[in-house]
């Protein structure tokens, strides 16, 4: 029986929230559970490429902008086209700074919110889940990639500031279920970089909860404040190599089962 991926959208216009680790870490950890995994970066900086150990995104041969400019040119996209199999089990389509060149071209094309989707149509039945990092902003490549998931996770930090931007998002997110894609939903927040120690964090996920528990669902893991994760980046591994017995490295398996459920 032939696979249909789930695909998720790590999402939140505000930078610096944990999106690009937590794209890492719960693909690797649904890997590590025999999934199979394919991440999508869908950012022009190439976080998430750098983050998975390829520091120069713009020397790769296939990247997301080359299949998208392929689909938008008509142009057949080959099986496998720009795709790179990662050293800790997972399957990466990176990308660089020519996405940002490509979003401006998408805002003349046709069907310009639905190009990312026809392309991962074409390669969801051959993955289990298919996670999308997406860039910080609402432009059209943020929406592409919401037009094209099942489910959103919003990762945000325990700061006041986030809560309040998590209103034009959801906004965001209501919109393109309504006009583009029905079956979008809210899979969950996820909290990131808290210091539970602190009055300060206990009081924004207390507030959080009261504002959206009640409609929205609020991940039990919480992703907590650490150096750990920040080096992960640039080590270009998971936590799960660079800091094992950490407590991020267990919040992220926890996080995972939590999916799993």
């Amino acid at each position: 029986m032939s696979k249909t991926a789930k695909i998720t959208a790590i999402c939140n216009q505000k930078g610096g929230v944990g999106k690009t680790v937590t794209t890492v870490n719960l693909g690797i950890g649904l890997a590590r559970e025999g999934k199979k995994v394919l991440l999508v970066d869908v950012d022009p900086q190439g976080s998430l490429t750098a983050s998975l150990g390829y520091q120069q995104p713009d020397q790769l041969e296939g990247t997301l902008a080359d299949v998208l400019g392929f689909i938008i040119t008509d142009k057949p996209v080959s099986p496998g086209m720009g795709i790179i199999h990662q050293a800790e089990g997972v399957d990466l389509l990176p990308a660089n700074i020519e996405l940002s060149g490509l979003e401006v071209t998408l805002v003349n094309t046709m069907s310009r919110e639905t190009i990312l989707r026809e392309y991962l149509n074409s390669v969801r039945e051959q993955y289990d889940v298919i996670l999308l990092d997406c860039c910080p902003s609402l432009g059209m490549l943020t929406i592409n990639a919401l037009a094209a998931a099942d489910e959103v996770v919003i990762p945000m930090q325990a700061h006041y500031l986030s809560i309040k931007g998590l209103e034009q998002l959801i906004h965001t997110i209501s919109k393109v279920k309504l006009k583009i894609n029905p079956c979008l939903d809210i899979a969950g927040i996820l909290i990131t970089m808290a210091d539970m120690r602190t009055n300060y964090s206990r009081e924004i996920v207390e507030l959080l909860r009261n504002a959206y528990g009640s409609g929205v669902r609020i991940f039990d893991s919480i992703i907590p404040l650490s150096i750990r994760a920040a080096e992960t980046s640039a080590e270009g591994r998971s936590i799960y190599l660079h800091d094992p017995a950490g407590k991020v490295s267990a919040a992220y398996a926890a996080l995972t089962q939590e999916v799993l459920a």
